[in-house]
């Protein structure tokens, strides 16, 4: 017996941790393009109806970029930042999303 499952219709509202606020994401903004920084096991499918159904937006395209730890350095003492992984999340030109207050 062959049991597909539909994983794209699952809804995991916490896949999103928040939106990343910059001066070149908020050039990105202008053209419906928004950064994310996401859970680092999530995938493409999962972001894309995460985003879809936080916002009610539809999504046009999705690249993932794995953000590799750094070595800060403050004093004597050394540490690294933690990885993570960020999303562009490009929307089609009729959906915008409110990132801030007018």
């Amino acid at each position: 017996m062959n049991i597909t499952k539909n994983y794209s219709k699952i809804i995991k509202p916490d896949i999103i941790r928040y939106p990343i606020i910059t001066d070149k994401t908020t050039k990105n903004i202008e053209s419906n393009t928004y950064w994310f920084k996401v859970v680092k096991n999530s995938n493409k499918n999962e972001i894309k109806t995460s985003v879809e159904n936080i916002f009610n937006v539809k999504v046009k395209k999705i690249n993932t970029l794995n953000i590799p730890p750094k070595t800060k350095t403050i004093g004597k003492f050394k540490g690294r930042t933690t990885e993570y992984k960020k999303a562009m999340v490009q929307l089609f030109k009729e959906y915008t999303i409110e990132l801030f207050d007018n």
